[in-house]
């Protein structure tokens, strides 16, 4: 474990109790970016290179990218969303990995 859980945990509960209830909660873009860096490298719990395997993910609104394959693109804290399992910013991704995505029976987390 490192000091980087804790932030990953705010930004993702967070958005797993502001999403349902339609309540807006924004996800600073280098915040969520650091997040996202370090589940990518994780291989527990989340495994999302392993289960993300083939796509290529791009933020539209911060200098990152993670993987190869075909492109999923979109902000960064729904890039983050998907990384950790989250099904629930799947409609704020574009590209030709989306229908991959959507085919999965289980995502990272």
């Amino acid at each position: 474990m490192t000091h980087l859980e804790p932030l990953i945990d705010i930004l993702v509960h967070g958005q797993d109790i502001a999403i349902p209830l339609a309540r807006p909660r924004p996800v600073p873009a280098p915040a969520a970016a650091t997040a996202a860096t370090r589940v990518w490298s994780m291989r527990w719990p989340f495994a999302a290179q392993r289960k993300l395997r083939g796509l290529r993910l791009v933020a539209t609104d911060h200098p990152w990218s993670a993987g190869q394959g075909r492109l999923v693109e979109g902000p960064m804290a729904a890039i983050l969303l998907l990384v950790t399992g989250r099904r629930a910013a799947l409609l704020q991704l574009s590209g030709p990995g989306v229908a991959e995505i959507e085919r999965l029976s289980s995502l990272p987390g």
